[in-house]
């Protein structure tokens, strides 16, 4: 992981900006504050981040269509920031395509957890098998290495988690997954994280790929345990 990575931070507290800031920095990130939704898209617009820290409750523009935006143009890994313990929030924030989330109040030690979890996987260099490489099945065709999924000839746009989630479970069709083995494959643990995130991502993914939802053909649910890819 680059020391350089470089995190747009965007929360309207200064106690919040100070508090997060200082660990960031020394471990060797750089972070550029924004202080409302309008200055974080601006921000975003004027240089390249590898993270975005987005607090939920922002003038001008909140956090949540701040989000909407942003994920419209780049797939940056996105960690929400919510204000209290709001299911709502949360799955609203991983809807829009937010990667992760964090609940005020929280742990130092906690956040730069999910911050390095992200970043760590965003960067890392994989090196897909030869079987891997190129994954297709019945129309949907998963360009391993250089990140592209088609389904027929549309290209389909994915979060860094959406692609993470469907290159693991499609690298093994037919091997079943339960929810926290893929919340351990995806972030390296699963601390902090409830297994319901995977469902949201899951359905996420079926509204993107699948012909009928409703009805996959492609992330199949096995009941009372988790997900499969079906077999090729």
């Amino acid at each position: 992981m680059p020391d350089a990575s470089t995190i747009l931070l965007v929360d309207d507290e200064d106690s919040i900006q100070k508090l997060l800031t200082y660990p960031l920095e020394r471990e060797g990130f750089r972070v550029v504050p924004a202080r409302d939704g309008e200055e974080a898209l601006q921000r975003f617009a004027a240089e390249p981040f590898d993270l975005v820290v987005l607090d939920v409750m922002l003038p001008k523009l909140d956090g949540l269509e701040v989000c909407r935006r942003l994920r419209s143009q780049s797939s940056v890994p996105i960690i929400m920031l919510t204000a209290r313990d709001d299911e709502l929030d949360k799955v609203l924030g991983l809807e829009l395509g937010a990667d992760d989330y964090i609940t005020k109040p929280f742990s130092i030690r906690e956040f730069r957890s999910r911050v390095r979890a992200l970043l760590r996987r965003a960067a890392a260099p994989r090196t897909p098998s030869p079987d891997e490489d190129m994954i297709s099945a019945d129309g949907l065709v998963i360009d391993v290495g250089k990140r592209t999924v088609r389904v027929g000839d549309e290209p389909v746009q994915l979060t860094y988690v959406e692609f993470e989630l469907l290159r693991t479970m499609a690298a093994h069709p037919g091997r079943v997954y339960t929810r926290q083995m893929l919340l351990e494959s995806l972030w390296g643990g699963s601390d902090y994280r409830e297994p319901r995130t995977i469902d949201v991502h899951v359905r996420h993914l079926r509204e993107k790929l699948e012909p009928d939802p409703k009805e996959p053909e492609f992330i199949l649910t096995v009941r009372g345990v988790g997900y499969r890819f079906r077999d090729r």
